[in-house]
């Protein structure tokens, strides 16, 4: 009884399953992909290469802003002993400043430079 419930409720599936596999056998056949390496050269050169472009005019203009704001509003310079140790000169230039130092950002043991 139950395997002839089983083979009621199976039989729509598998003849929907045979008629759609006839049906889209045709997929399965080699095609031609000739225009595939045009569309995604033309899509690159129209998309994404703008695309980049406007973001990294954004990200220009958003670090202008906060630069702006930063140089009117410098946090004050507090000498924390914990920060800025040198316990030996940095090798290069008069061993204060760190190999990539910005006179505007970053403060040496006794302040900012400017």
């Amino acid at each position: 009884m139950a395997s002839r419930a089983l083979t009621l409720l199976r039989r729509p599936f598998s003849t929907s399953l045979r008629r759609s596999a006839a049906d889209y056998g045709q997929a399965a056949q080699a095609g031609d992909h000739a225009g595939g390496a045009k569309t995604w050269k033309v899509l690159s050169f129209i998309v994404a290469i703008p695309g980049v472009a406007i973001c990294m005019v954004n990200a220009y203009l958003a670090e202008k802003e906060h630069m702006d704001h930063y140089m009117e509003h410098r946090p004050e310079f507090v000498p924390y002993p914990h920060l800025r140790i040198r316990t030996k000169p940095f090798p290069w230039g008069d061993g204060q400043k760190s190999l990539f130092h910005n006179k505007t950002t970053n403060a040496l043991p006794e302040g900012y430079e400017e």
